[in-house]
């Protein structure tokens, strides 16, 4: 099968929902599944000897860790992505999803299959669910450990009215221990509940505050979702430190800083 041939069989096998064009050494293959953003998933064919290597170079990792502050995959997702390959017959290599169409093999088949994985990894996407407090809270998780920073999630503690509070983060940095309460809500009409809930937890925690062994209070707010207002800001900045979640660099500073 040479190259012009690959287009002929993909036109015959698959029709004009598959569109082929010459890309360099490779041949772009535009299919109908889409990325959750709405963006084509496109594939790359390449010969390698009597073998027709099918590829996305990397371009479905590429989209996903686009979609993250976080620099790494964490464990579950990293299985998510294997389970996807083992399903669909697809080896996943130096980030690329990839299958080899052998002598006697159906190059649609394979084609389909390595486009298959490709939507089943994107999807990946609704496990960030980076406007869900929980969700948050399990990227700063991954953030905090991939940073080496020793940490309590969900920490229970007494405010001065008897009350308890469970705070996110208990977080300890070699120069100062912090608490840090994060922010997250896709709904605007909440926005004001979730601030005022953060200013009344650090004010009852304000005696943890002071002291040799003083707790700095960070509030963390989830920005990629633009519900918050400069009042919202400003109504825990009395009592905290303001994060946002988009500028991870900055959060770490807060944490890391001895006063």
């Amino acid at each position: 099968m040479n190259d012009t041939n690959v287009c002929e069989a993909l036109k015959a096998e698959l029709g004009e929902l598959f569109t082929c064009t010459e890309q360099g050494a490779y041949r772009r293959i535009r299919t109908p599944y889409l990325y959750p953003d709405g963006d084509n998933i496109d594939l790359f064919c390449k010969h390698e000897g009597d073998t027709v290597t099918v590829t996305d170079l990397s371009e479905t990792n590429r989209w996903l860790r686009m979609q993250s502050l976080s620099p790494r995959r964490s464990p579950k997702q990293q299985q998510l992505i294997e389970d996807a390959c083992l399903t669909h017959g697809v080896e996943f290599y130096r980030g690329m999803l990839q299958a080899r169409c052998r002598p006697g093999d159906s190059l649609a088949m394979v084609v389909t299959r390595v486009a298959q994985a490709a939507l089943r990894v994107s999807d990946l996407w609704f496990t960030f669910r980076t406007r869900a407090a929980a969700s948050i809270t399990d990227d700063v998780t991954d953030y905090l450990t991939e940073r080496q920073l020793s940490f309590n999630r969900g920490e229970k503690l007494a405010g001065r009215s008897g009350r308890s509070w469970n705070v996110d983060f208990h977080v300890r940095a070699p120069a100062r221990s912090s608490l840090v309460y994060v922010l997250s809500t896709g709904n605007r009409s909440a926005a004001r509940s979730v601030s005022e809930h953060v200013v009344a937890a650090w004010y009852d925690l304000n005696h943890l505050a002071v002291g040799p062994e003083a707790l700095r209070f960070v509030s963390l707010f989830d920005d990629t979702a633009d519900v918050w207002t400069d009042e919202d800001f400003r109504l825990v900045e009395g009592l905290s430190t303001v994060t946002r979640w988009s500028r991870p660099d900055e959060f770490m500073r807060v944490l890391a800083e001895a006063a």
